[in-house]
């Protein structure tokens, strides 16, 4: 549970593996011990899934309690939470078309901080 309470977003199951072991420093912990306890503690409610656009399930703890979304940088793939929501659409608001809002997930896919910089900017062409 720590290692997602350490977390700055969401893990997939072999993050959470190699944290694991490193954690452990050298005792074998099973791959299949990742998924039985992530199991346990999505049944008690103590992490929750979060499912990417592409499909992907990563795992966070639930801690968070309160609502936020997340984003994932498309060169490094590390999903970030967001701890203000982009859209600051409330539970229970009504949209258009009599549509009413009982939550939401958003995910925005960009360049994170470090993959921003090292982003390299097109040359101008030279002048003939």
């Amino acid at each position: 549970m720590a290692l997602l309470d350490a977390s700055d977003g969401p893990l997939t199951i072999p993050q959470i593996h190699a944290l694991a072991l490193k954690a452990e420093k050298g005792k074998k912990v099973g791959i299949a011990t990742v998924y039985r306890t992530l199991a346990l503690l999505v049944e008690k409610g103590e992490a929750r899934t979060v499912v990417l656009p592409s499909g992907e399930t990563r795992y966070e703890h639930a801690h968070h309690g309160h609502h936020h979304d997340h984003f994932q940088c498309r060169l490094c793939g590390h999903v970030f939470d967001l701890h203000q929501c982009p859209v600051g659409l409330p539970d229970g608001a009504t949209l258009p078309g009599g549509f009413t809002v009982e939550s939401h997930e958003l995910t925005l896919i960009g360049l994170c901080p470090k993959c921003s910089e090292k982003a390299v900017k097109p040359k101008k062409a030279a002048a003939k």
